[in-house]
């Protein structure tokens, strides 16, 4: 069997690359060799939270790693069969759990029995989606290709020191349905999450209220859920931290926004910043954020058939993740736009079967 050999430093040149090619070859139980890991990252090579990924893709696969350790920047991955089961692992830091999620996710669903995973890290991660953000978005985009998954918050981690703790649970998928997110058709629902760990209550309302308030001078009615937390309830993180994400129901799928608080911007700002996101996305007829677009490539070549998405922006995630599936699956990929511009991404999936 050739081995896959994969360079770290392509297009994006991040960990995105590790966490996705490592994901394939388990799917595909191909041996793959990836050098210069993070290459334009500083530092390079492996951190924590790329160490927990592999980890975990391991063993949902019964799979072996050579040269896992911090700062590595050359890995080899040998996959065994998939299985099901239930799986726990600790990041160790506020490394972002939704990214090791992104890697597991297409190996569970395609174990033949189910899988439970749960993962110990940062769930609100400024370099990251948030898990609410996989929730409300990505999962249900995904259950209309067939996907069945849950996930559960049973507590949040923000940086420093993380600590959240989240559960997916998956059932077997024979195929996939291929996905076509071309047009809004009707808005059917606009909803908002606010939350806070360790804060005063009022910054949550306040983030809902300018959300809310610039989303109805724009025709939209959100309907908003707050999460305010304090110290004694078991979800509350060990550092504060607050945000808040917005997500559409449409004629023929989900997107959304998100955006994270930051120490000294006020939270009418963190509001107002996600509202006008979405806005913009609604106003221009885009069904795919710049962020969904990315996590959809894998999905889109796993399916069966041909899928077809429109999205605002086209971003080096987006084409590093349609490298990868290119090179690994044999996926076929039509792209009309620009880097950074809109564009319309067409894949023709590998009909992908457990």
């Amino acid at each position: 069997m050739l081995m896959i050999t994969i360079r770290g430093d392509m297009l994006e040149g991040g960990g995105q690359i590790l966490r996705l090619s490592t994901a394939l070859a388990a799917l595909m139980g191909e041996p793959i060799k990836i050098v210069k890991v993070r290459g334009k990252r500083r530092p390079p090579g492996l951190r924590r939270q790329h160490m927990t990924a592999l980890e975990v893709l391991a063993s949902l696969c019964n799979g072996r790693v050579e040269g896992l350790r911090l700062g590595s920047t050359e890995v080899f991955f040998e996959p065994g069969d998939i299985g099901g089961g239930s799986y726990r692992f600790d990041v160790g830091t506020a490394g972002s759990v939704s990214l090791i999620l992104q890697a597991a996710m297409p190996v569970m669903v395609f174990a033949p029995s189910p899988v439970k995973l749960r993962l110990r890290g940062g769930t609100n991660n400024p370099m990251a989606p948030p898990v609410d953000y996989l929730e409300r978005i990505l999962l249900e985009d995904l259950k209309l290709m067939g996907v069945e998954a849950r996930l559960r918050v049973y507590r949040r981690g923000f940086y420093p020191r993380g600590g959240g703790e989240v559960e997916v649970q998956t059932q077997p998928s024979r195929r996939l349905k291929p996905l076509v997110l071309q047009d809004l058709g009707r808005i059917l629902e606009v909803r908002g999450l606010v939350y806070s760990c360790r804060l005063p209550s009022h910054i949550a309302n306040r983030m809902a209220s300018s959300a809310s308030e610039r989303l109805r001078r724009a025709g939209l009615d959100p309907v908003f859920e707050r999460e305010v937390l304090q110290p004694g309830n078991p979800k509350c993180s060990l550092d504060p931290g607050c945000g808040i994400v917005l997500s559409v129901k449409h004629s023929y799928g989900f997107f959304g926004v998100d955006n994270l608080g930051v120490k000294g911007k006020r939270a009418e700002l963190v509001g107002l910043e996600a509202a006008d996101q979405l806005i913009k996305l609604v106003e221009g007829g885009y069904p795919v954020d710049r962020h969904l677009c990315d996590q959809l490539i894998v999905w889109m070549a796993l399916a069966d058939g041909v899928s077809r998405v429109k999205t605002i922006e086209l971003t080096l995630h987006a084409l590093t993740c349609i490298e990868l599936t290119k090179t690994i699956l044999k996926a076929e990929f039509k792209v009309e736009g620009d880097l950074g511009k809109p564009a319309v991404i067409e894949c023709r999936g590998i009909g992908y079967e457990r």
